[in-house]
């Protein structure tokens, strides 16, 4: 029997109790975090992929997080969550408008270390990085993950563009040792807002991540599409094949190969919780199945679209697979 490849997903369950998503209804509690990406990875990745979640869940939670994974049908066989003596991550949602929301945090499991992380890499061919709380592993872990990993590895910055206040207030932050960072992933995605506290232009992040060695920025543009800036010879993972851990990415020579990929329908009705991680879960799942860029980008803009249609992360798989037919 042949082996499957394994895509490792470092992220964070969080359990969402959301206000204002429906100013019909009272405050809806549900999984959110990474359970968005997971559905859109069940639903996107090619049948020789499996999942294998490299996460730690609070105790509080563990036996819900590890019935979502077995409801995956991508799910390794071996997948299995980190139980930790922590209250797992709880957020509250207040939407102000389909595009603009606040977070209040509460309780937290800890991120990797590297000698935590390691062990977990043997059979991992790649990876997808997605900072739900935003310290899921600190830079120092992301530079060795780097330099010892061989895989292609996809991250969401998301979170690390945010600090927690006091009361649990989450707030907009500049990315300390942004470059740093940048040279940890091949491909990375950002939204408008977290751009704007990266560089003081489009062009200027552009310049900076891929002369850090990302070999592709993603730039989500919500109802408009996503903007995408990537190395002359990149259109696709197969750039990337045969590249050796921790060795350092030259940038090709030549110009920047930058286009808008417009979104091919607005839904402007539903629920736009997750839509950022279904559009990068989804991106990341073609590129694995070897569709080239812009290929890649409008599948995600569909299951993004897709995702609005639908109420929460359970079912989502099977909703984005078109199993299902109503939310």
């Amino acid at each position: 029997m042949t082996r499957k490849k394994r895509l490792g997903v470092i992220g964070t369950f969080v359990w969402d109790v959301i206000h204002g998503r429906d100013v019909r209804t009272a405050p809806v509690q549900e999984w959110g975090g990474i359970t968005y990406a997971l559905g859109a990875l069940d639903a996107a990745l090619p049948d020789d992929w499996e999942i294998v979640p490299l996460m730690k869940v609070g105790y509080d939670l563990l036996d819900r997080a590890q019935e979502f994974v077995r409801s995956l049908q991508h799910a390794a066989p071996d997948a299995a969550l980190v139980e930790v003596p922590y209250p797992n991550n709880r957020v509250e949602l207040f939407y102000y408008s389909s595009e603009r929301r606040s977070e209040i945090l509460h309780g937290g499991v800890p991120g990797w270390t590297w000698l935590g992380l390691k062990p977990m890499l043997d059979d991992i061919d790649a990876l997808y990085v997605n900072f739900i709380a935003g310290f899921e592993m600190d830079i120092e872990t992301a530079q060795l993950l780097r330099q010892h990993f061989k895989g292609v590895m996809y991250c969401d910055l998301h979170s690390l563009l945010l600090t927690v206040q006091p009361g649990g207030l989450r707030t907009p932050q500049p990315l300390p040792n942004a470059s740093a960072w940048f040279r940890c992933f091949d491909v990375l995605q950002v939204n408008e807002d977290e751009m704007a506290l990266l560089a003081p232009d489009p062009m200027a992040l552009a310049a900076s991540a891929l002369g850090n060695g990302v070999r592709c920025l993603i730039v989500t543009l919500a109802k408009r599409g996503a903007v995408y800036f990537a190395q002359p010879d990149f259109d696709g993972l197969t750039s990337l094949a045969g590249r050796a851990p921790g060795e350092p990415v030259v940038p090709a020579f030549g110009p920047v190969r930058t286009a808008l990929v417009p979104s091919e329908r607005t839904v402007t009705l539903g629920d736009p919780t997750g839509c950022g991680d279904v559009w990068g879960a989804t991106c990341f799942s073609a590129l694995l199945a070897g569709a080239n860029l812009t290929d890649a980008i409008v599948a995600a803009h569909r299951a993004a679209a897709r995702n609005v249609e639908h109420r929460g992360a359970s079912g989502l798989a099977a909703f984005l697979r078109g199993e299902i037919h109503t939310a």
